[in-house]
């Protein structure tokens, strides 16, 4: 186990400890020597993480406290390296401006070590396609669902005919060379699919959804169960197709 992991696994130990534990209980937990745990307690609190501490009675963690960047495990910094990359080839201007400003404060945040290792993961995603032309309705789309504001669209569809609608978006899915917005269309009164590549245009409004963003979400993904019983949902993941 390097440094970093062990700065890790110490921190862990403390937020399961809800009263003062030693250090020759946390050194015995953590397979090292006490000498090795004062090091990496004194690294800790050096690097800002407010563990409080006290002779003959051990240290604690004060609550609210929540885990910094420099506390990733290889793993979780892999999966953001590796994400954040994905989301840097996609058209979505202010995401890969995001994933980029994010990644260089974690690497700013974090010791020396783990900022080599955001460096260079060696993975990277393979895109099929090739660059993608910037889409700013994805951004529209984005805060549409955080304001909870509708957007009014004009959508051409498979034959080409154009319609004007209102809509409330609810989930955006991102497949490669192409986007999908769930949302609860005011002309159908219904939940739809929309082809971010068929809006001819699209306007924010300062119309508000009828319904909380949440809730139109747990009735458009009951929605989708009831119509295809047999899709097992992952962590984290929404269908759209």
């Amino acid at each position: 186990m390097d440094k970093t992991e062990r700065l890790f696994a110490v921190m862990d130990a403390l937020r399961r400890h809800r009263r003062p534990v030693t250090a020759a209980q946390l050194a015995e937990e953590q397979g090292v020597s006490v000498r090795t745990l004062y090091r990496d307690v004194q690294t800790l609190i050096g690097l800002g993480a407010p563990i409080d501490g006290e002779a003959g009675v051990g240290y604690m963690l004060r609550p609210g406290f929540f885990m910094p960047p420099l506390m990733f495990t290889p793993e979780e910094l892999e999966a953001l390296v590796l994400g954040a990359r994905w989301v840097g080839a996609q058209p979505d201007d202010g995401l890969v401006s995001a994933a980029k400003i994010a990644l260089a404060k974690i690497a700013t945040a974090s010791p020396e070590d783990l900022r080599d290792r955001i460096g260079d993961t060696g993975l990277w995603p393979v895109l099929m396609r090739g660059p993608l032309a910037p889409k700013p309705i994805l951004a529209d789309i984005r805060r549409a669902m955080r304001s909870e504001k509708a957007v009014r669209i004009v959508y051409g569809d498979e034959g080409g005919r154009e319609s004007e609608r209102d809509i409330w978006p609810v989930q955006l899915a991102y497949y490669e060379g192409k986007q999908i917005i769930a949302a609860w269309c005011c002309l159908r009164q219904a939940f739809r699919n929309f082809r971010t590549d068929r809006i001819v245009s699209l306007h924010p409004t300062e119309s508000r959804y009828g319904k909380r963003r949440a809730v139109l979400a747990r009735e458009w993904e009951e929605e989708w169960r009831k119509k295809h019983p047999d899709w097992i949902a992952e962590s984290g993941a929404h269908p759209t197709h």
